[in-house]
């Protein structure tokens, strides 16, 4: 029944986004379906939005749909095999029956997708988003990983402060402990292949990091130590790597390619990560770590209040991807990130506008039929629904809601500054999804109810500032006239509901 929904899905979204002709490129990540689109003007943006499976269309790059955590994962290879069986069983282009405003040929829809895709990579291919967008693509497919690892890191660590099945717990401590332990090997892995080099060997080189026989060099005075430089040695030790494949692919003749190549990648970059980029990408990570926790121990609430206002615009803007690896590297060190959970009032304060915006707008029953099918994936932590489906067409409500997620990410911060210092042993998740990844150095009943605490003041000063700031009374007048599906119309002719975007 399950698969049957999936593929169901899939099917209703293939013809909305022009059919399998239409569709250059498909991949996924946490939430969301990318498709890499021929020709962007054969997509029908508002059904595919009214359907009950997505949860909103984010345009970047790539045409991005919304489905949820779980679900995407599912869709994905259904709209892949319909992709295929559609391909093979389409006519020649230009013979397709059905109504066409204006027959054009292969190549001219060809040119026009290119010139829209163009066009839409010009506006977003910045150096720094794309250096960005190159770090989530390496960062993103570890996340499934570190939650499963994260929540069974949390289970043991339940079960050992209860005392329960001891004989289990040096288990559970290897399974949630191995892939951290060799997390440098992945990211450099898919460090190497993002950068267009032999993803394997970026592997090999970021191996270095986490040998053990390291402890036995000696550099810059010091002893090294295995995993030193984590995850940022990994990454600069992986694109070195990747640079100097290339130089040899360049240079080495194609007789010897094979063996030399390889040979000299590993070797070069293995001896700089040995004698360099491991203890300045040490360093480097101490430095984050030690900021991060003077950060909040001695200003708490106002860099709660500050991160929590901001993360939302850093969502919006695609630049939160930049904190990916900083996760990463205090998760390494501590076993926990204490950024995430301020970070996840965010997501608390976008609930409660989006509550209140429901309320606001008794007649306005599209807005409101949106709002209750993405409360619960924001609940849940998943905010692109609310935020491009609700706060940030209407303006004023998506300020409001960075207010309640600076409420929460102030509360939360407070305690840091208190010295109840916690966090996450995951990324990914946030909102509800985040408790069982809850850890700290106060007990899971103290972590369990200050998060609980954020919670509930970003939404309860999410839908304050949104309830009473959010909406002009010109505002009202416009959105307010849709009437909701299940109270009778009283004007024969109602007016119609203003576009929000």
């Amino acid at each position: 029944m399950s698969t049957d929904k999936n593929r169901a899905t899939a099917a209703a979204i293939l013809p909305l986004v022009g059919g399998p002709d239409n569709v250059l490129s498909i991949a996924h990540c946490m939430t969301r379906l990318r498709i890499a689109l021929r020709d962007r003007t054969l997509v029908d943006d508002e059904a595919l939005k009214a359907l009950p499976a997505v949860l909103g269309v984010v345009e970047d790059d790539t045409y991005q749909i919304v489905l949820g955590p779980g679900t995407v994962a599912r869709v994905t290879p259904e709209f892949e095999a319909l992709v295929e069986e559609g391909r093979s069983a389409a006519p020649a282009p230009g013979t397709e029956p059905g109504p066409a405003p204006h027959p054009v040929t292969a190549d001219e829809l060809a040119d026009r997708g290119a010139a829209l895709k163009d066009a839409r990579k010009a506006r977003n291919a910045t150096p720094f988003k794309l250096f960005l967008r190159r770090i989530a693509n390496i960062f993103v497919p570890l996340i499934p990983a570190l939650i499963g690892c994260g929540i069974i890191a949390g289970l043991n660590g339940v079960l050992t402060n209860l005392g329960w099945l001891p004989g289990l717990s040096p288990a559970l401590a290897a399974m949630a402990s191995g892939f951290m332990s060799l997390i440098a090997v992945f990211v450099g892995y898919n460090t190497a292949k993002e950068f267009g080099g032999t993803a394997v060997l970026g592997g090999a080189v970021a191996a270095i990091i986490v040998f053990p026989g390291v402890a036995k060099i000696t550099a810059f005075g010091m002893e090294l130590k295995p995993g030193q430089g984590g995850v940022l040695g990994a990454l600069a030790a992986a694109l070195l790597a990747v640079y100097v494949e290339k130089w040899c692919r360049r240079w080495v003749p194609e007789a010897l390619d094979v063996l030399v190549t390889p040979t000299l990648t590993v070797l070069v970059s293995g001896l700089v990560t040995l004698f360099g980029l491991m203890f300045l990408a040490g360093e480097a990570s101490t430095a984050i770590g030690t900021f991060a926790n003077w950060l909040l121990a001695t200003g708490g609430a106002f860099a709660g209040l500050v991160l929590g206002g901001l993360f939302l615009p850093l969502v919006m803007l695609g630049l939160h991807q930049a904190l990916i690896p900083i996760h990463t590297t205090l998760i390494e060190q501590s076993g926990y990130t204490v950024l995430l959970p301020i970070l996840a009032m965010a997501g608390a304060g976008q609930v409660g506008a989006a509550i209140a915006v429901y309320y606001k707008l008794p007649r306005n029953g599209s807005l409101r039929a949106t709002i209750k099918s993405a409360l619960p994936a924001g609940f849940l932590g998943v905010g692109e629904p609310l935020i491009y489906g609700v706060s940030l067409p209407l303006g004023r409500p998506f300020v409001t809601a960075c207010v309640g997620g600076a409420a929460g990410g102030a509360f939360v911060g407070l305690f840091n500054q208190l010295g109840v210092a916690f966090g996450s042993t995951a990324i990914g998740p946030s909102g509800w999804a985040l408790f069982p990844l809850l850890n700290g150095e106060s007990g899971l009943g103290t972590t369990i109810a200050i998060y609980a605490g954020g919670l509930a003041v970003g939404y309860l000063v999410g839908f304050a500032a949104t309830y009473f700031f959010g909406f002009t009374r010109q505002m009202l007048a416009e959105l307010n006239t849709d009437p909701d599906p299940t109270t009778p119309p009283t004007d024969p002719e109602p007016a119609e509901q203003p576009a929000l975007a």
